[in-house]
């Protein structure tokens, strides 16, 4: 079966992280993403989740608390700046991230993600991975500012060097109104 843009990412991350292993959710939006991470490094994992809108991050830790989850920084800023809430001893350790670009649903919709912080944060992780680690950014474009993301970060990751990485773009070309899709990179 097909999977859906949510379950395929989902999918790509269940298969590249393990128990123990350190994530990031570099936006951490209403949670869900960030409680999935949690759970699939367990309790000797640890999660980095990352939003710049305060109510991001109160939602998250809600659903945290709620679900029993306490392994998880969670991290009031752009996730542009992740580099600096990382142990350098994290380079070349990471075992994914997930990123939903976009505004925060039920939320103000003039706040959202920018391909500058976008592609920023892209290039921190791709030095923090570990080999066969995974990316995932579900690209949400459907608002204003979204297609000029969308197009920053498909040109930006189609040149990524592909003997280093390999990207790719999951989308479904039938549906209406803008549906989002995965770009996933792995590195080599």
């Amino acid at each position: 079966m097909v999977k859906g843009i949510i379950p395929f990412a989902h999918q790509l991350l269940k298969d590249s992280i393990l128990p123990g292993d350190t994530v990031i959710d570099a936006t951490c939006g209403n949670g869900n993403d960030t409680l999935f991470l949690s759970k699939l490094v367990g309790e000797t994992g640890h999660v980095y989740a990352f939003d710049i809108q305060e109510q991001a991050i109160q939602t998250t830790k809600n659903i945290l608390q709620e679900h029993k989850q306490h392994h998880i920084n969670l991290i009031h800023d752009s996730h542009a700046n992740m580099e600096q809430y990382l142990p350098s001893v994290l380079k070349n350790q990471l075992a994914g991230a997930i990123f939903n670009l976009g505004y925060l649903p039920r939320s103000d919709k003039q706040v959202i993600t920018q391909s500058e912080s976008t592609i920023s944060a892209i290039e921190t992780l791709l030095q923090f991975i570990k080999r066969k680690a995974i990316i995932v950014i579900v690209v949400y474009y459907g608002h204003e500012g979204g297609e000029a993301e969308k197009g920053a970060v498909l040109q930006y990751t189609s040149q990524l060097d592909q003997k280093q990485f390999t990207v790719l773009k999951y989308q479904f070309i039938n549906q209406i109104n803008n549906p989002p899709f995965v770009i996933a990179i792995q590195k080599n």
